[in-house]
C-alpha cells in the first residue's frame, strides 16, 4: 500500500495557493481526478504565506484581542481563529491543533513573512 486517505495541503492553508485565473488548489485536484479540463497550472505571481497561530501556553482560551489591528497590517488578507472562547488549549507538541490561521499576500516572500510576523505581534491571546 502506498498511501491511505491522501489529501492536499492541510485545511485552511490551501487558501494561500491560487492557479491560473484564481482557481483554488482543491478545485484543481478535483478537476484532475475527474478528467475535466484544467486551467493554467501556473501559480499566481504574488507571494503568499500562512501562519498557523501557535498556542502560547495551556489553559482555557478567554479571548483574542487585537484582531482588527492585525488585519490592518498591509499584506494581511485573512485571520481565522478556530478555537472558540472557553475552549481548552494545549500548545504543541502535546496539543493537536493551532489557535487559528493568518494569511498574507505581498510582492515578495520576505514581505509576506514580515506582514505575518507584525500582525501576530499585534494579537493578544488571553488564556487562563
Amino acid at each position: 500500500m502506498l498511501e491511505v486517505a491522501a489529501r492536499s495541503i492541510g485545511w485552511l492553508c490551501a487558501r494561500t495557493l491560487h492557479f491560473g485565473t484564481g482557481v483554488p488548489l482543491e478545485e484543481l485536484i478535483i478537476r484532475h481526478a475527474a478528467g475535466l479540463p484544467l486551467p493554467s497550472l501556473e501559480r499566481e505571481h504574488a507571494a503568499a504565506g500562512v501562519m498557523m497561530l501557535p498556542i502560547p501556553r495551556a489553559g482555557t482560551l478567554r479571548e483574542v484581542n487585537g484582531r482588527a489591528e492585525a488585519i490592518a497590517v498591509p499584506g494581511i488578507d485573512g485571520l481565522v481563529i478556530t478555537i472558540p472562547p472557553g475552549g481548552r488549549v494545549v500548545p504543541l507538541p502535546d496539543g493537536d491543533r493551532y489557535l487559528g490561521f493568518m494569511f498574507a499576500r505581498a510582492e515578495t516572500p520576505a514581505e509576506a513573512e514580515a506582514a505575518l510576523r507584525e500582525a501576530h505581534r499585534r494579537l493578544e491571546i488571553v488564556i487562563e
